[in-house]
């Protein structure tokens, strides 16, 4: 991509947009970063270092001067800078198809409403393994929290970069095309980006494989039926290679039955050549990285690896080796015979009813946050089955108090501080605090990060 001269744009100020003005600068690009907030005196700091210009609190005509602009994964297509640089006709790119323009990596885009930061996670222990056996490097970006602009110049060919991807990102990414893709699940999220419709959240997932080609691999979750029909639709023809995975007890799911599936808690490789045994669930299962809907994130992994030629060995070796993911389910401490386990990354219903199912024993559960136009209705039953207690937190406290009053007893907090407090109180031996908002963190915290970090310290200090 030759943009040496070109005058370019950034929207946002935020991680992303940073490591795209940084990319595009040292690439010889005239770069202007604007942002409709404040920018933090770090970040202000490093722009001045760099040389980039930049605006806060607002958008001049300024950013309307440019061949193109790269714009922030959060910032919505309804936003008047957007319209405006559509009604001019200045092309609008994500971060991720910056980057990419200049990766000479493989790539593995893995994108899904639940379990791409663990099947991200899981694919580059896999690839780091076999990496150190043949000789080269894997890197994990995107949405897990590394711009993949910040890394792309450190990649070589025959390395790997693992790019998580939400449809956010996926949204303005045009010629962005990765080797090997996986969907893991489509489930109801964000429904408010995309007008409350599931084909238009569905479609911006799809976006993921548009632009690949023969020699490429697209891996979907079978057990998920909106995948299941649209990847198996004799109406459709796909000109790219299909490899499936699921643990439902299906013996032929593609036209090549390629796939990766479970039978009697052995994960096995269907080909056409026949089965292949490679890993018992009770080899990597633990109590840091349990449940169900984690074999099935180790199962997609596996078909990369697969795809990627990944040897047995390695894929074993790197398995039985993971302890799961920060923030997913995540064991903290036990206190008192009380096992605390911080599930901040739940930020949809669908990942707190998966971590209501893993429960090993009843809990006391702390849910809340910003509310996604949740319906707590659908996990009624498994509340009722798995929590002994509720602790509702943040803005959406009254619609949970109301939506489980009469089948659970509750408790509304103020604070985390407080949530925790009540949750010690309450906890008896033997059981879980399960921190699993179902919720946006936007109304207390930074982010789900942030909010996973200040539980865990809470833990910590009881």
């Amino acid at each position: 991509m030759d943009i040496k001269g070109k005058k370019i744009s950034v929207i946002g100020a935020g991680k992303s947009g940073i490591a795209a003005a940084e990319l595009l600068v040292r690439q010889g690009a005239s770069v202007l970063v604007s942002d409709i907030g404040s920018i933090n005196e770090l970040t202000r700091v490093h722009l001045q270092e760099l040389q980039i210009h930049y605006e806060e609190c607002g958008h001049t005509e300024s950013v309307y001067d440019a061949d193109f602009c790269v714009l922030s994964p959060g910032i919505p297509p309804h936003v008047p800078v957007v319209q405006a640089m559509q009604s001019r006709g200045i092309p609008l790119y994500s971060e991720i198809e910056i980057a990419s323009r200049f990766c000479r990596a493989r790539i593995v885009g893995i994108t899904g409403t639940d379990g791409k930061t663990t099947t991200s996670t899981i694919v580059h222990r896999l690839c780091e393994e076999d990496g150190r056996r043949n000789g080269y490097r894997s890197f994990s970006v995107g949405n897990i929290g590394i711009p993949f602009s910040s890394m792309v110049m450190e990649m070589h060919e025959g390395d790997v970069a693992v790019v998580e991807l939400s449809s956010y990102q996926l949204e303005r990414s045009p010629t962005f095309r990765p080797d090997v893709s996986v969907i893991t699940n489509i489930t109801p999220d964000h429904l408010d980006r995309y007008g409350g419709e599931m084909q238009r959240y569905a479609a911006a997932k799809f976006r993921i494989y548009a632009n690949q080609r023969p020699q490429d691999t697209l891996v979907y979750n079978a057990d998920d039926a909106l995948l299941s029909a649209h990847f198996t639709a004799t109406s459709v023809s796909f000109p790219f290679q299909l490899i499936s995975f699921g643990m439902e007890p299906v013996a032929d799911r593609l036209r090549d039955n390629r796939t990766i599936l479970l039978d009697n808690e052995v994960i096995i490789a269907r080909t056409a050549v026949g089965d292949e045994s490679i890993i018992g669930t009770s080899e990597f299962l633990k109590n840091s990285f349990r449940g169900r809907h984690n074999i099935s994130n180790v199962l997609a992994a596996v078909a990369v690896a697969r795809a990627l030629k990944i040897s047995h060995e390695a894929i074993v070796t790197a398995l039985k080796a993971f302890e799961g993911v920060e923030h997913r389910q995540e064991f903290v401490k036990t206190i008192n015979g009380v096992d605390w386990v911080n599930d901040s990354k739940a930020t949809n219903l669908n990942a707190m009813r998966q971590a209501l199912a893993s429960l090993p024993t009843t809990a006391v559960l702390i849910v809340g946050g910003r509310d996604k136009g949740n319906d707590y209705a659908t996990v009624a039953d498994l509340v009722r089955e798995k929590i002994t207690f509720l602790i509702a937190l943040g803005e959406s406290s009254p619609k949970i108090m109301a939506a489980f009053d009469g089948i659970v007893p509750l408790q509304m907090a103020s604070s985390l501080v407080e949530a925790l407090r009540f949750a010690h109180e309450i906890a008896l031996p033997g059981q879980t605090v399960l921190f699993s908002p179902a919720c946006a963190s936007f109304d207390m915290f930074d982010n789900f990060e942030d909010r996973g970090r200040q539980f865990k310290q809470c833990v910590h200090r009881l």
